[in-house]
């Protein structure tokens, strides 16, 4: 295989077509050329990679790393956020809400890069079940997660309150989303108020960041349902807990916390775990007997 040839340009690497098969859509900057536009080391771009997903590269055939113009912007959008005191992985979330418009809403953002995951149409009725599974195991652990809840309305938050307050008890952060009318500034969880075109004002969603059983359930709801009895009523759903694909979903949510609410982008909301963990596997097996449980119980 042809090596990259160097540019008369100090610290540029051309890409040759032979070498650059499966680079496209722009991507032929270097890992060098990207520490050098940014001014990042290369270890400290591999080590962001590694631990928040970003940037993300295309690889050549021989494995190198090849990057966009667009990976430029993010990355300094990230040092700015940094330099003003930002937390870095909320940093890096902004960075990739604001590179990809539907990064906020959680669903839009899982289905694109996590398209393994599977799609279910589940009744309201059932994903309630499966919230309050998660909730309550959480609970039960005092698990010192860090967790986000998405409420269609304020009133469903309303009915939800007391469990959730109890969740911000024992949780290392806890943040809801909503329509809240007049959102308490001192409130416990965070409340986030949400304007009308949010995309997460359309979908329901838990998010438990966390180290033993990290887990995340979405869905939106089904349009042309007015008439349709509140239990009954379809949403495309997906849950998960692929440790990646949780963390990636706390971080849009911390992202819309940033954008909609100060104190969330650097307060207790905000404490992201480093890195996806791997969930511990009596936990799952505890969380999934508990759903089971529950799902049944109010199908009856």
């Amino acid at each position: 295989m042809n090596s990259p040839k160097p540019d008369a340009q100090v610290g540029v690497t051309r890409v040759t077509a032979e070498d650059d098969v499966p680079a496209q859509a722009g991507a032929t900057l270097s890992i060098g050329d990207l520490s050098e536009r940014t001014g990042l080391a290369p270890a400290t771009l591999r080590m962001w990679e590694s631990r928040h997903g970003f940037p993300v590269p295309q690889r050549l055939d021989s494995g190198h790393r090849r990057y966009r113009e667009e990976d430029v912007e993010a990355i300094l959008a990230v040092v700015r956020h940094k330099d003003a005191g930002t937390r870095l992985e909320i940093a890096i979330a902004q960075a990739m809400a604001d590179a990809e418009p539907a990064a906020p809403s959680v669903y839009a953002f899982l289905r694109r890069k996590h398209p393994q995951l599977g799609v279910h149409r589940l009744k309201k009725s059932t994903l309630l079940a499966l919230s309050w599974a998660i909730e309550d195991e959480f609970c039960a652990k005092a698990d010192r997660a860090t967790i986000y809840g998405a409420f269609q309305h304020e009133r469903y938050y309303r009915h939800a309150e007391a469990r959730w307050r109890e969740l911000a008890r024992v949780s290392a952060g806890t943040t809801v989303f909503g329509e809240f009318a007049d959102p308490d500034p001192d409130a416990s969880p965070v409340q986030i108020a949400l304007p009308a075109d949010a995309p997460m004002r359309r979908e329901w969603a838990v998010v438990c960041d966390s180290r033993d059983l990290p887990v995340a359930l979405t869905a939106w709801e089904l349009p042309g349902q007015d008439d349709v009895p509140e239990r009954k009523r379809l949403f495309e759903s997906m849950w998960t807990v692929d440790g990646a694909a949780v963390h990636d979903a706390a971080r849009v949510c911390a992202s819309v916390a940033a954008q909609y609410g100060a104190r969330a982008a650097g307060g207790e909301s905000g404490n992201l775990l480093d890195q996806p963990h791997t969930p511990d596997v009596a936990s799952v097996t505890a969380l999934f007997n508990r759903m089971v449980a529950y799902v049944d119980r109010i199908g009856e």
